[in-house]
């Protein structure tokens, strides 16, 4: 699909390019796929929920919520107040995954490894606690 002139003008000003930095962006095809596919990905809601909770220090349990935007942006709002940053660290790999599946024209909700386990190695392996994450990519709610 093509881009118009005028959404590259956008990103230009939105990701605060020189010309030069811009002609280089637009030089890799891959940008223009990105970008023209990124509208139906910003209509989507990448939810990280925990599904196995055991010793947790920041308290996060089976049920709990971490929502990101399409573009992978965490949406403080809708998580919990506290998030552990090793629970935090471990997400980016399946948010780039989910990306990158809907790039490809795949639905990311029929990724076959959508969990994740917080850094912590929990108290049988010398840790405190862990938690186990599973990933879905929903239709972003309008309000």
């Amino acid at each position: 699909m093509k881009v118009s002139e005028d959404v590259w003008k956008f990103y230009q000003q939105h990701l605060g390019y020189s010309d030069k930095e811009m002609r280089r962006f637009r030089e890799n095809p891959r940008n223009e796929d990105v970008i023209s596919k990124a509208p139906a990905l910003l209509n989507k809601t990448i939810v990280l929920e925990v599904v196995d909770s055991h010793g947790c220090n920041s308290q996060h349990k089976v049920g709990d919520k971490f929502y990101f935007d399409g573009a992978g942006n965490i949406l403080t709002k809708l998580c919990p107040k506290r998030i552990c940053f090793g629970a935090l660290h471990s997400m980016p790999t399946l948010i780039y995954a989910a990306q990158e599946l809907f790039y490809a024209g795949v639905d990311p909700n029929e990724m076959r490894f959508k969990r994740i386990g917080c850094v912590d190695v929990g108290v049988n392996c010398g840790g405190w606690g862990h938690i186990v994450m599973e990933l879905r990519v929903e239709e972003r709610k309008r309000e």
